[in-house]
């Protein structure tokens, strides 16, 4: 197979993109929830290491409401960087192999400049989002200290705020489905063709206009599946995380030729 790379240095065009039906997102859960049966140990451990991290996150920012909420939507931001190390366990499971949990990490040495520069664009993003959130949420007299949780229900409940929280929630989807657009293949791309982090950006920000539907589909699936995680003290990421990060190899294979 061709490296990504190599279409750079020959002049030769990106590679194709598929149009696909709206049923293949349910179809790469299905390949996801296979893939982790095919090797539980190490997918499970990512899922486990998700959740207990996630956890200790939360409860650092119990008392610090910003940082709470852009911690649990920051999180969509940065999944599809987290979800490397389950994108290389699902590349070799194709290529026959039964990885261990220490070889799906070697990804990270594997194209590790672009895996690099990659994360440096998601963290900016993050960077941003959280910046953005402490300024209005200090505009709500917010602060250090306060219990986030009564904080959080008594904005929602109040109805005192209702435009602050639909710009919050309005800036925060466009935000996010512009992170989605450019990284749908984006990781696995990297892993599987040693793509430079330009021609895999392209390449999935093409797959996701000619396939905007579907991937739309595929976003809110990510989406509530990940929120009923959270909706679990985050256990349920335990087994939800590893079948995401499984079926986002598989729609790799499915939208890239």
């Amino acid at each position: 197979m061709k490296h990504v790379s190599d279409f750079h240095a020959h002049g030769l065009s990106l590679p194709a993109v598929r149009h696909i039906g709206a049923d293949r997102p349910l179809a790469w859960l299905k390949a996801g929830w296979h893939d982790l049966k095919a090797n539980p140990l190490p997918s499970l451990a990512y899922g486990l290491l998700f959740a207990l991290c996630g956890d200790l996150i939360i409860l650092a920012t119990l008392n610090r409401p910003h940082l709470l909420t852009v911690s649990v939507s920051g999180f969509f931001l940065v999944a599809p960087l987290l979800a490397a190390g389950l994108n290389e366990l699902s590349r070799q499971h194709e290529a026959g192999r039964k990885p261990f949990f220490i070889d799906s990490i070697q990804c990270f040495h594997h194209n590790g400049e672009s895996l690099a520069f990659f994360g440096l664009l998601l963290a900016l993003v993050g960077l941003m989002w959280e910046r953005f959130s402490a300024i209005a949420f200090a505009l709500l007299g917010s602060s250090t200290g306060i219990d986030a949780r009564a904080f959080i229900v008594s904005l929602l409940l109040s109805g005192e705020h209702n435009a602050f929280i639909g710009t919050w929630f309005a800036l925060g989807g466009v935000l996010a489905l512009c992170v989605f657009a450019i990284s749908v293949v984006t990781v696995p791309m990297m892993l599987d063709h040693d793509a430079d982090m330009p021609t895999a950006t392209v390449t999935s920000l093409r797959a996701f206009l000619l396939n905007t539907g579907p991937l739309l589909l595929w976003a809110a699936l990510l989406v509530a599946l990940t929120l009923i995680g959270f909706a679990t003290l985050l256990f349920g990421l335990v087994v939800i995380m590893p079948i995401l990060g499984h079926a986002t190899w598989h729609a790799y294979r499915d939208l890239v030729e």
